[in-house]
Order: C-alpha cells, then sequence, then structure tokens
C-alpha cells in the first residue's frame, strides 16, 4: 500500500530531475504532455502546462497506480528470477 502512495512522488521526483522546483518547465513533462494530447511541446507555457495536469488529474492519478502496479510485477518476477 505503501509504495502506491509512493509511486506518484517517485515518478514526479524522476520526472522533474533538474527542475524540481519549477516542474512545469520540464521538457520530459513537456515531451509526455505533447505524446498524450498532441499539443507541441515548444509552444507550453506555465499556464497550459498546469491547465492540463488539472484538467487530467483524474487520468494522471489512474496512470501513476497503473506504473505502481508494474513496478510492482516487476519487482515480483525478477525476485522469481532470481531464485
Amino acid at each position: 500500500m505503501m509504495q502506491v502512495m509512493l509511486a506518484p512522488l517517485r515518478f514526479l521526483w524522476n520526472a522533474t530531475r533538474g527542475h524540481r522546483t519549477r516542474p512545469w518547465q520540464s521538457e520530459y513533462l513537456k515531451w509526455r504532455i505533447e505524446t498524450y494530447s498532441g499539443k507541441r511541446a515548444e509552444t507550453l507555457h506555465t499556464r497550459e502546462v498546469i491547465s492540463f495536469l488539472w484538467q487530467e488529474k483524474w487520468q494522471l492519478l489512474r496512470f501513476l497506480r497503473w506504473t505502481a502496479e508494474m513496478d510492482r510485477f516487476r519487482k515480483f518476477t525478477s525476485r522469481g528470477l532470481e531464485q
């Protein structure tokens, strides 16, 4: 349960490397928004990034829960392969 709660923080920590105090400037996050929404990453400004994150918050949380589940699965299967 704790891993599910920490997964969003871990993802944000990794995704905002170099821009942790201003995550809306992260090129990685802008690229992810571009691939999801089709909006050009070069044209995204702070207001658009924050607006997108707010509008898509439930989809983003669902994605983060999925990444936590995949991480648990990866750890479980890799543990089984080591034995």
